[in-house]
């Protein structure tokens, strides 16, 4: 990279584990206003976003990619939790293959968004090449792996007041006349 030239910055976002983090702290994530913050604050020029699969989203998908992501899915299983429907769609392997293999050559710098520990990997990986920017975490409660990367850990339930997602409200109040 020459040293005048800016860095081309990638995000690589875990999606489940971002909305849930964002979620579990009491508040919905405003996506294309994450996506303005990426951009603006980190200069994130390709944001990948990956997500598990489900029939019926493709509203979301959509939406997501009009917000400015690369929306990569990733197809889902469904099991039983105490009689109960759950489907999952682990992203790991994707997100990790895309950072340190397909996209790799292609930027200087990434930003992870993931609290989960099994990132531990390719954090270490990118801070050896150099390459390892920022690390988002949904809130307090991520992983103790993640913990050797305080310097770059930024908390995103700490920008609630920029990110969050601000709900219409209606013009009726009151009491309605009979």
């Amino acid at each position: 990279m020459d040293k005048l030239a800016k860095p081309v910055v990638y995000a690589f976002i875990d999606s489940q584990n971002l909305n849930l983090g964002i979620r579990a702290s009491g508040w919905r994530l405003d996506h294309n206003k994450f996506r303005l913050y990426l951009n603006n604050k980190y200069g994130v020029e390709k944001a990948y976003l990956f997500i598990g699969y489900v029939e019926g989203n493709e509203d979301l998908y959509e939406n997501l990619q009009k917000a400015g992501f690369i929306v990569v899915l990733k197809e889902t299983t469904e099991y039983q939790v105490d009689g109960k429907a759950t489907v999952k769609g682990n992203v790991d392997a994707e997100l990790v293959l895309y950072a340190s293999a397909k996209t790799f050559d292609s930027y200087d710098q990434a930003v992870i968004v993931t609290g989960d520990g099994d990132f531990a990997c390719l954090v270490e990986y990118l801070e050896e090449k150099g390459k390892m920017g920022k690390l988002l975490v949904p809130n307090r409660h991520f992983s103790s792996l993640l913990r050797k990367y305080n310097e770059r850990i930024v908390r995103v339930d700490m920008l609630k007041r920029s990110l969050a997602l601000r709900l219409k409200k209606t013009k009726i109040s009151g009491r309605s006349k009979p």
